[in-house]
């Protein structure tokens, strides 16, 4: 890997978070996508943005996963996509359940641990597209569904999976939380907050009377909408519950893919300290690096030699080609 030199300094973490959130990119090279809807369960179907090669059976896979809020259409899952299909790739950008404009295509929610809707992706292209080579890539929350994909698996993964990859990804469920909680991340706990309740009210006008929105009112924090709707729909015994089973962190010990994992110590709300636990950092086939900047799902450096600066796609691209070299 390329060592990551920071664009700028200014500002630290939020100010990298905030930016690579909000600034507009345009890929005029990225063909246009076919959409396949993939039944994934009983009455729910989830959405995919392809972009596949001419020889597609031929062609490495690459699969993203994008975060809490996020859909398909998310820059990072865009930027990956246009490096990855430049490059020979096949791309799949899938969406988790009910996102990218979806609350119609399935009567219940998506979680931070739900690895099924990837597993039945990946299981398609192995069976119907005749791909032997995929990797699964995710950001934030996609992240730790990569990782616990993988560690899920343990020494049954499948021949085709040759490695997963994770950008910033909510590895320890409970510790983002709480440092969501914090007073200095008032404003992102805002914005998910305003997400998830704006989705529950979408869904309210799909399946009238499923969920109780009349408790959407009072829901300040991201542990209380768990509490109320992630933990009780999926049969958690509560939001700790909920966040302590589908952190990644509880199975990244039996990865047995290569696994490429980048966080930066200035990440607002992923702290840096549950990667240096013995369960990541004591499994060979994890290749950790954890930067002193980057953001949250930043990580911007200065544009050269054709690059657009977004480093950790890049690198995502560069371990999926020698992986599946």
């Amino acid at each position: 890997m390329s060592d990551y030199v920071p664009r700028w300094l200014r500002g630290g973490g939020h100010w990298m978070t905030v930016y690579c959130w909000g600034h507009v990119r345009h890929f005029p090279n990225l063909p246009a996508p076919e959409e396949r809807l993939y039944d994934v369960a009983e009455n729910t179907r989830v959405l995919a943005h392809c972009h596949w090669q001419a020889a597609r059976a031929a062609r490495p896979l690459l699969i993203l996963l994008h975060g809490l809020e996020g859909s398909s259409t998310a820059h990072y899952m865009r930027g990956i996509a246009d490096k990855a299909y430049r490059d020979g790739f096949n791309v799949i950008r899938l969406n988790q359940r009910n996102c990218g404009g979806t609350e119609h295509l399935a009567d219940g929610l998506y979680h931070s641990g739900l690895t099924h809707d990837a597993r039945v992706v990946l299981d398609d292209a192995v069976q119907r597209e005749r791909i032997s080579s995929v990797v699964v890539a995710g950001y934030s929350l996609g992240g730790n569904l990569a990782l616990k994909l993988a560690g899920d698996f343990g020494d049954a993964a499948p021949a085709a999976l040759r490695g997963v990859a994770a950008v910033s990804p909510v590895l320890d469920l409970e510790a983002c939380v709480q440092a969501l909680e914090g007073p200095a991340n008032m404003v992102y706990q805002w914005n998910f907050v305003r997400g998830l309740k704006a989705r529950m009210r979408r869904k309210h006008q799909c399946f009238p009377d499923r969920f109780p929105v009349d408790r959407l009112d009072s829901i300040r924090t991201v542990r209380q909408f768990d509490a109320a709707f992630t933990a009780p729909h999926f049969g958690f015994a509560s939001a700790e519950d909920y966040y302590h089973r589908a952190s990644a962190l509880r199975v990244v010990d039996r990865i047995r893919v290569p696994a490429l994992v980048i966080t930066a110590e200035d990440d607002p709300f992923v702290p840096a300290g549950p990667f240096r636990r013995a369960e990541l950092t004591g499994n060979p086939f994890v290749r950790l690096h954890i930067t002193r900047h980057g953001g949250h799902c930043g990580f911007l450096e200065r544009p050269s030699d054709g690059s657009d600066g977004y480093w950790a796609e890049r690198q995502i691209v560069a371990f999926a080609k020698q992986v599946c070299a």
